[in-house]
């Protein structure tokens, strides 16, 4: 996940998730989104697709849709980490899905005051790992800003505090728990929406006359994974711990415990993620 104004992990952590997370993204969203897109080019559209990226990170969203949506795209990447956008051209995809040019503009911002002004003629709004970083007031002024500039979202893998390890220990409920607390604290006066992000972004959006569909888009990590599963659950459970300090003996002794399987190759993980489409208009939810 990136944090909001500034990026809370390091490149590498970034660049060693991305293949999970392009493998457990939704591409069952993505016709919806094409036809909106389509659409929108049929009613006088310039035919130029903008896609703002909130929170871009290295780019990881933008290299897994620019590619799979067709026509001439403009991404504006956005991030408030300047290293983090130095060369995140170079990066990206040089063409879409049809072979038409993709130009990318990087840009400073704070995604938590986005305008439905500033948004104005942007065909996509896009974001991956953000939605639980934020709070309830935040996601409600980007669903308003999203929906007045008409602009089609689409927020990817958003923690859902479901997380199921193989095989089982008798502190996965206890970690999971004091993980999902953590999520939801209170940050510099914030209230961190956590693993409630979906639920309280579909609300904010259809409150403000979108058409929303989530699914699912878990990460499914085996042997295969080793590596970004030993560096996940080093993750999850010092976030677990600084939550409960009480845990701290058993805690740490658990994550030994967990990272010896990981390096046999005996542990899988199922992370839970849910991806969200919000399209203009009305229709409910699907």
């Amino acid at each position: 996940m990136n944090a909001v104004g500034a990026s809370r992990y390091a490149p590498e952590w970034l660049s060693l998730r991305e293949g999970a997370d392009a493998q457990a993204r939704s591409c069952e969203l993505l016709e919806p989104l094409r036809e909106f897109l389509s659409a929108a080019r049929a009613n006088g559209g310039t035919g130029t697709v903008t896609v703002r990226d909130l929170g871009c990170g290295t780019g990881s969203m933008g290299r897994w849709l620019a590619s799979r949506l067709d026509g001439p795209q403009r991404w504006i990447m956005h991030d408030r980490d300047p290293d983090l956008l130095a060369g995140i051209a170079s990066r990206m995809p040089e063409q879409s899905a049809d072979g038409s040019p993709v130009e990318v503009v990087p840009e400073e911002l704070d995604v938590t005051e986005v305008t439905g002004d500033y948004l104005a003629g942007t065909s996509v709004v896009a974001a991956s790992a953000l939605l639980d970083l934020l709070t309830a007031e935040e996601v409600d002024r980007i669903a308003a800003a999203c929906t007045s500039a008409g602009s089609a979202v689409l927020f990817a893998l958003s923690v859902e505090g479901r997380v199921e390890l193989d095989p089982a220990d008798p502190l996965d409920g206890e970690m999971a728990d004091a993980f999902n607390e953590h999520q939801r604290r209170a940050v510099d006066g914030r209230r961190l929406l956590g693993p409630d992000a979906v639920e309280a972004a579909t609300s904010a959006f259809e409150l403000h006359g979108a058409t929303v569909r989530t699914r699912l888009s878990p990460w499914r990590l085996g042997p295969q994974e080793r590596e970004l599963t030993a560096e996940w659950l080093r993750g999850w459970v010092g976030a677990a711990l600084a939550q409960r300090p009480a845990l701290r003996a058993a805690g740490e002794d658990y994550l030994r415990r967990r990272l010896r399987t990981c390096e046999e190759g005996g542990l899988r993980a199922v992370v839970h993620h849910r991806d969200l489409l919000a399209l203009p208009g009305p229709g409910g939810r699907a």
